[in-house]
């Protein structure tokens, strides 16, 4: 089932030049990209990992910086809590070349200073990693079967005009998306207080979530 190309997600490439480009070249090109050196207070490392036989595309936001030292998507406590959602373990997550993770940007963007005694969070993604990359990747990638969009600026990106006016908005109003799309709240633990203000996407969301990926991957 082919998740449904909206203009954002998808821009019209020029002539045939993108077209069945190899999903190799594309991620090593992305792989050797420095594009934002100078610009982060760090040596880029850009984290991407998909497959040809990727069918759930996992899109988040920005890799943190456990993950830039790792260089693999979320092993990190968001990692743990967005596997629980998915009812897979860690050895799934990584050796099931059917799950796939392409963040809007590659690399780390960094921590934002600290206010009043707290952690500013990180930096948001770069819309210039977006630009660069994501529609050539999208187009090498085989169609998806379903795609996560974690957080407001994967979803603002990939839906455009039917995203809500936020990212609470977006995920309440999941079923209209469904099934190729599934928007999501990031399972970052500052997103703790979020998720007890809003048990029904615990209690509806996950539970479809679950369903659906045991669909793809054991069915």
């Amino acid at each position: 089932m082919k998740t449904p190309t909206t203009r954002s997600e998808h821009p019209r490439l020029r002539g045939d030049e993108r077209k069945g480009e190899c999903l190799e070249h594309v991620l090593s090109d992305i792989r050797a990209c420095r594009a934002c050196l100078g610009d982060l207070p760090h040596e880029p490392r850009p984290v991407v990992r998909v497959f040809p036989e990727t069918r759930l595309l996992i899109c988040g936001q920005a890799p943190g910086r456990r993950v830039h030292e790792s260089g693999l998507p979320f092993t990190d406590p968001s990692g743990d809590r967005l596997r629980d959602w998915m009812g897979v373990d860690y050895e799934t997550f990584y050796a099931d070349h059917r799950i796939g993770v392409a963040a809007q940007a590659f690399c780390y963007p960094g921590t934002a200073p600290q206010k009043n005694g707290r952690s500013g969070g990180d930096y948001p993604p770069p819309k210039r990693c977006a630009t660069l990359w994501r529609p050539r990747l999208l187009e090498a990638l085989p169609p998806m079967e379903m795609t996560l969009l974690v957080g407001g600026h994967a979803q603002v990106w990939a839906l455009g005009e039917r995203a809500r006016a936020n990212m609470t908005d977006t995920v309440r109003a999941w079923r209209d998306y469904a099934p190729d799309i599934l928007p999501m709240p990031h399972p970052s633990w500052r997103n703790t207080a979020w998720l007890r203000r809003n048990p029904w996407f615990e209690a509806e969301v996950v539970p479809y979530l679950r369903q659906r990926v045991r669909g793809i991957l054991f069915a």
